[in-house]
């Protein structure tokens, strides 16, 4: 078993759970906005930040996990793919964990305000629920 995947065991459900709500953090009215966003998710990565996330909140909470604890986790995990789309950009990169990156499917200006949009939905995420210290 790879070291990742150890480390994930405690925290499976967490992740699971988490999975879903990082989904619903981005989503949209917007048809094109739902496609790409479905695009990131479908092709993630190992999602450390989020996991670190949940293992501190489950040592210094008494293994309590509660609905800001994956707030959080998914406002660091929206910025961290924002900075990742932009990234590309400014790399000229058409690749990313083996696949297309954003600006090679949708070129360069879509990807830059994918990449606004994820930022500010980390934002807004944390703003609309008085997550001030997140």
């Amino acid at each position: 078993m790879k070291i990742v995947e150890q480390i994930k065991q405690p925290i499976a459900y967490e992740m699971e759970l988490f999975e879903q709500k990082f989904l619903l953090s981005m989503s949209s009215k917007v048809a094109l906005l739902n496609r790409i966003t479905h695009y990131i998710v479908n092709r993630k990565g190992k999602q450390m930040r989020p996991m670190f996330v949940f293992l501190v909140a489950k040592m210094v909470d008494n293994g309590q996990v509660s609905e800001r604890t994956y707030r959080g986790a998914s406002v660091i995990e929206l910025i961290h793919t924002a900075t990742l789309v932009h990234d590309d950009v400014v790399d000229d990169s058409n690749r990313r964990r083996g696949f297309f990156s954003i600006n090679a499917l949708w070129k360069n200006k879509i990807a830059v305000l994918i990449g606004d949009y994820l930022l500010s939905k980390g934002l807004l995420l944390s703003i609309d629920n008085n997550d001030f210290d997140l």
